[in-house]
């Protein structure tokens, strides 16, 4: 899988969730526009069960209560593909309270369900602001993460 993933889910937020503009009503609509935009059916489809799951993700209760003194290790697959800028992204996003630990573990498996083999910074970061736009109480984090997005300066220290 290539970055097409998160170029269609980009297209996505800037053109229809980030905005007042709504989709088409027909889910084949818009898949026949992100085609026209030049995306492989392939990876539109991808980037469309990518959503599915996240949104089936905020449908299942967490089976585990965060606990306030946990720590979080990473595997040896998150290491891989979640180099030390990208885990520093989420240690920064914890600690200024964008993300708790429940959002940090559903940005983590929905960065691996990209199945790219390196998940950048920036992917990263479009991963957190799709996720906190799912989740409901997390406006004020979901608007700081905007910033975060569209910001040209790097806004934290890792």
């Amino acid at each position: 899988m290539n970055d097409y993933v998160v170029d269609v889910l980009i297209y996505l937020y800037e053109n229809y969730m980030g905005g007042e503009e709504t989709p088409p009503p027909d889910q084949g609509e818009l898949h026949d526009e992100l085609a026209e935009a030049g995306f492989p059916r392939e990876e539109i489809e991808k980037a469309f069960q990518w959503l599915d799951e996240l949104a089936d993700q905020q449908r299942t209760p967490s089976l585990l209560a965060p606990r306030r003194w946990s720590f979080r290790q990473f595997s040896e697959q998150e290491i891989r593909r979640l180099d030390t800028d990208a885990r520093g992204l989420l240690m920064f996003l914890e600690q200024n309270a964008i993300l708790d630990q429940e959002g940090r573990e559903m940005v983590i498996e929905r960065a691996m369900a990209l199945d790219s083999p390196q998940i950048t910074v920036e992917e990263l970061k479009w991963v957190v602001l799709l996720v906190l736009m799912n989740r409901p109480g997390q406006e004020a984090a979901f608007a700081h993460m905007e910033d975060l997005v569209y910001s040209e300066t790097p806004a934290y220290l890792h």
